[in-house]
């Protein structure tokens, strides 16, 4: 397959390939976090450069992945805190005329069809290429790794760790980051944080949430959090911080 590297933005996508690149998505409860929501229209605006699109010979897109730029020191400890905090600190930094030297990769989705065909790692490659011709040195990227669903009680700092017997990562987003030379640098306990009503959470999950507590959720990560007298839920999204340099 030729493979080509274009800007989200260059043109009108047709309308079939589109819509097969993104029809696995993610669950419905990703869209409720607010932060995000008030910080995504300027990230959209202001960082096209770093939406793109793998394109095959044909012209249909058959990859996609997105970042935002930040200033990071390079230490652990002053990581964003995850997802939502590396938008917000893209932004604000832009509004503050703040240099960035690092590439944050926020997401990259692969045409579930082509899924195991390498695409996934060509698109990180092609954000990583297109971050240092921007001038960001550092990549990172907050890993969202889908096997946590089927362990949502387990602690990501624990989940990360957790090896294949051949030694690879049991997770296979963090694997494929590592295949491309990423190192695991810190958990994100609270990458992404979802908050809704009860019957919101009800239609997001399919699930009757009757009382109080804590709740195991389709496709969640981690557990959501259910208060019926303040009709509210609260779920935190972990995510797993890797650098690619």
């Amino acid at each position: 397959m030729i493979l080509t590297t274009e800007r989200a933005d260059a043109r009108e996508w047709p309308r079939e390939p589109l819509a097969e690149l993104f029809s696995e998505g993610f669950p419905a409860f990703i869209t409720a976090d607010r932060l995000v929501k008030e910080y995504i229209g300027r990230v959209r605006e202001w960082f096209a450069d770093l939406d793109l699109m793998l394109v095959d010979e044909d012209g249909a897109p058959v990859a996609a992945g997105w970042g935002v730029p930040v200033r990071w020191d390079g230490q652990v400890g002053t990581l964003p805190s995850g997802y939502t905090d590396a938008l917000v600190r893209a932004v604000e930094g832009r509004e503050r005329g703040v240099e960035p030297d690092t590439l944050v990769i926020c997401g990259a989705v692969v045409t579930p069809a082509l899924q195991g065909r390498g695409l996934a790692g060509r698109m990180l490659s092609a954000l990583r290429e297109t971050g240092r011709a921007a001038g960001l040195e550092r990549v990172v990227a907050p890993v969202r790794p889908t096997t946590k669903a089927r362990y949502p009680v387990t602690p990501i700092d624990a989940f990360m760790r957790w090896r294949r017997p051949d030694g690879t990562a049991l997770d296979p987003w963090i694997r494929t980051h590592e295949r491309l030379g990423a190192r695991i640098l810190a958990a994100a306990p609270a990458s992404q944080t979802m908050t809704g009503t009860v019957a919101e959470w009800e239609r997001w999950t399919g699930l009757a949430l009757p009382e109080s507590g804590e709740y195991v959720i389709p496709d969640g990560l981690s557990v959501l959090r259910v208060d019926v007298e303040s009709d509210a839920g609260v779920y935190e999204e972990p995510n797993v911080w890797m650098r690619h340099r």
